[in-house]
């Protein structure tokens, strides 16, 4: 499918986009279904290893092992609402396995009679912080492209840049800064509510 040519596409933020009928599409063979869905939630995915301070080469293997459980274990998902909770398990066992085998081999090499590290449960607030991190996300990607711009350079880039250079790099009055980023600040909250953020 030419994304340039399909208009409905083109429209429809891939974060909007209903996981059922991307699923479906997955497992019909659509690999723009595919690649949608792992561009939907690929910030997701990548999130958890950083979270657990793993250096970029195995958060991409993290990743990878990630996306090829989804491959594998996909037609076995029976609700595909709840795939984001199921990427952020996969990802977080992903990453314990990671830890587990890095402790393993500085373990036998500095005492071989040393018990083998227990993989403890994932924090709860740990993968409940990541949720709402991925519902912010999509939230975001339901905003027009302004709207969306305003928010990341005045909450999201650290440190945060002055009124000024925003109202520049969007072509707005400095005046106009407050309002706009009430207005975009409304839109992003009605965008959590629509999906359920708490």
């Amino acid at each position: 499918m030419n994304p340039v040519r399909d208009n409905r596409t083109a429209r429809t933020p891939v974060a909007a986009r209903d996981d059922s009928q991307l699923v479906k599409q997955c497992l019909a063979g659509n690999e723009e279904a595919w690649s949608q869905l792992i561009d939907k939630y690929k910030a997701l995915i990548y999130s958890i290893p950083v979270k657990y301070g793993l250096p970029p080469q195995e958060a991409a293997d993290v990743f990878q092992a990630t996306c090829m459980e989804l491959l594998a274990r996909l037609a076995e998902l029976r609700e595909p609402r709840a795939l984001p909770k199921w990427l952020i398990q996969v990802a977080h066992h992903q990453c314990w396995s990671w830890k587990r085998q890095s402790q393993r081999t500085v373990s036998r090499d500095s005492d071989p009679d040393l018990p083998e590290p227990e993989t403890p449960a994932v924090a709860h607030t740990l993968v409940q912080q990541t949720e709402e991190e991925q519902r912010l996300r999509e939230a975001m990607a339901m905003l027009d492209s302004k709207c969306r711009r305003l928010v990341e350079l005045l909450f999201l880039e650290t440190p945060s840049r002055p009124y000024s250079e925003v109202a520049r790099e969007l072509g707005l009055a400095v005046g106009s800064i407050g309002s706009t980023r009430q207005k975009c600040i409304e839109r992003l909250r009605q965008k959590m509510d629509e999906l359920g953020f708490d």
